[in-house]
């Protein structure tokens, strides 16, 4: 889940990289979403910070929490996971 603030907008560039790896991996095993935090009380904490959040989800948990738009990082992050 691509966590922004409305004043920021979701991360872009990020898009591209979660569609490459949801091509190679099948898009059955991989799942993406946007959340604005300004709508979605649960996500409050994450308010007031100027770099997106990504959170990784596992059968409804959180697993991971990548801070910033790391690519590397989040395709390290997204495999482990997979």
């Amino acid at each position: 889940v691509d966590v922004f603030q409305a004043w920021c907008g979701p991360c872009k560039p990020v898009v591209n990289l979660f569609q490459k790896i949801r091509n190679e991996v099948g898009s059955n095993l991989l799942h993406f979403a946007v959340a604005e935090v300004d709508s979605i009380d649960a996500l409050e904490k994450y308010r007031g910070q100027c770099e997106p959040v990504f959170l990784f989800y596992t059968g409804g948990e959180l697993v991971a929490v990548v801070r910033g738009a790391d690519a590397p990082l989040l395709q390290k992050t997204i495999l482990e996971q997979l």
